[in-house]
């Protein structure tokens, strides 16, 4: 070998060697809820956590996690807000779950499907309920013994209502403003406590409160009608504009879906098949 030749190899050596210590020093930045389980916690013991991870491993980078709480405004404060009023960098740069075409984020193709679910309490009395349809046709002295979960937005209420059955609901908030507990744990401890018999709740949450007692309940899908959807598709969230890093998730997304699907599984998330991608303007 000359040294001419040598000293080539050696350089192209020294770069890679230099690129691939750059790549490796990046941050996959998240924006992520310290305290929301099932999605993310502190603990890193949410499915995002876990996909963040995931995605994270294969790029040879490390996650990195901005925090806030994920209630109004979370969007303005993480993905949009920069470190500071002189810096080009913003505090993250991802948020890994965002209903697909969320109108706050540009947002990548779907990565899962899920459904609202009737959730039940076994052994008060409901247990020969195999649809959500029955709660509907029950005695009128049956029904009045009902204690299921409304809150103050989402499908469930407003299918009680459409089924007659508004005054057997409990109300509750969907935003808790509570430093210990977010609507999914608060929900399992009314449920434990006995407060509460059922409720309409999102699968990802529903599949929280069947993991901690898997024999403890029963979870019944919505089915969704021309006038009441209870099923979504689920993607992540980028800047707009942000197109580079829109269509790296896109591919981690088409590459992982299978072990994706298995982390969701884990969590007990009732799955359904991902409808085709609708095209949005900014795609």
């Amino acid at each position: 070998m000359s040294l001419s030749h040598f000293s080539k190899l050696l350089l192209t050596t020294l770069l890679f060697s230099v690129a691939l210590s750059s790549h490796a020093t990046e941050k996959f930045r998240v924006c992520a809820d310290p305290l929301n389980p099932p999605y993310s916690s502190k603990n890193k013991d949410g499915y995002e956590n876990r996909i963040a991870e995931l995605f994270a491993a294969q790029l040879g980078q490390e996650v990195e996690y901005y925090w806030f709480p994920q209630r109004i405004g979370f969007v303005r404060n993480t993905l949009k807000k920069k470190i500071n009023e002189q810096s080009k960098q913003f505090r993250c740069d991802v948020i890994i779950g965002v209903p697909a075409g969320f109108d706050f984020t540009a947002t990548t193709d779907s990565y899962y499907h899920s459904t609202y679910v009737l959730l039940i309490a076994k052994g008060r009395g409901w247990d020969n309920i195999t649809i959500p349809e029955q709660l509907r046709s029950l005695p009128l002295a049956k029904q009045d013994s009902l204690k299921i979960a409304m809150f103050d937005r989402g499908p469930g209420t407003a299918w009680l209502q459409k089924s007659g059955l508004l005054e057997q609901g409990v109300p509750y908030q969907t935003m808790t403003g509570d430093d210990e507990n977010n609507t999914t744990m608060m929900i399992e401890k009314e449920l434990q406590a006995g407060n509460i018999d059922m409720v309409i709740l999102w699968g990802p949450m529903a599949g929280y409160i069947v993991s901690q007692k898997p024999d403890a309940y029963i979870m019944l899908p919505m089915q969704s009608s021309l006038n009441m959807k209870f099923d979504y598709s689920m993607a992540m969230g980028v800047r707009y504009g942000d197109n580079a890093r829109k269509t790296q998730l896109n591919e981690l997304i088409s590459r992982n879906q299978q072990e994706i699907y298995n982390i969701l599984q884990s969590y007990h998330v009732p799955l359904l098949p991902i409808p085709a991608k609708q095209v949005r303007k900014d795609d």
